[in-house]
């Protein structure tokens, strides 16, 4: 029952195999694919990654135990030195007795701020690469959506003529239904970036890493949007040209 309530890294990089192998067998040496593989190239580095951040670093723990031998080992040494008499724990006055207070209670102060500065180390180390990696996925994200940015259905319906500027003829897809798997290619790839952000959340009980996973999930699905709004108007050219193809058989 483990499997259906939290997301599996293995899963997410075989799924990102399928999707890689489909978009090179349907657009050989296309921009996508290349894509594509970067994307599963992180997969798998993140995957990687999200393991070794649910482990906490010995070398902290390390240093966190000989912050607490050092506190014992002074606190011991302060009281064999006052049991046996060679300090003198009686103030000769009041002056004495304000200095002592404020030297102890420093101490005090010093210790507790160092033992708490190794105590959040290990978890501000983790979010330091936790936003390194999400920024990435951010960066793909963006890359995915640069691909698709040129692939406009409503060109399949007008037959505009092109500009200077327009994009080249290498960079149109006129098939309909290619174009259709080619935005499907492409919000699929910004699902799955979301999801490979989403482990992160997962593994972390850290707000500020649970914020990010969130922004990334609202950059995926604002970019999907404008995906599935040409997917519509390619339905569109589908049935206009259905409906043309069915007027030229009936003539």
């Amino acid at each position: 029952m483990d499997a259906y309530r939290q997301l599996r890294a293995e899963e997410i990089v075989s799924t990102l195999e399928r999707l890689h192998a489909r978009i090179g067998e349907r657009f050989p040496g296309s921009g996508l694919s290349r894509v594509a593989e970067q994307v599963l190239a992180v997969a798998r580095e993140n995957a990687v990654q999200v393991q070794a951040l649910k482990r906490s670093n010995p070398w902290f723990r390390g240093g966190i135990w000989l912050l607490l031998a050092l506190a014992a080992a002074l606190a011991v040494w302060t009281t064999f030195e006052l049991a046996s008499g060679r300090r003198n724990w009686i103030p000769d006055s009041g002056s004495e007795l304000i200095q002592e207070v404020e030297a102890t209670l420093g101490l005090v102060v010093y210790l507790g701020a160092a033992l708490l500065f190794l105590l959040t180390l290990d978890s501000r180390w983790r979010r330091r690469r936790a936003l390194r990696a999400i920024h990435e996925l951010r960066s793909l994200a963006h890359i995915v959506d640069m691909h698709q940015l040129t692939k406009a259905p409503e060109r399949l319906l007008r037959r505009l003529p092109p500009t200077a500027s327009s994009p080249g003829a290498a960079q149109q897809i006129s098939d309909p239904f290619l174009l259709g798997r080619y935005l499907d290619y492409c919000s699929e790839l910004l699902a799955l970036i979301a999801k490979i952000g989403a482990l992160y959340a997962e593994s972390l009980d850290d707000p500020a890493a649970v914020a990010a996973v969130d922004e990334i999930e609202d950059l995926t699905n604002g970019l999907s949007n404008k995906i599935w709004q040409k997917l519509i108007v390619l339905d569109h050219v589908a049935d206009e040209q259905a409906r043309g193809g069915a007027t030229g058989h009936a003539t």
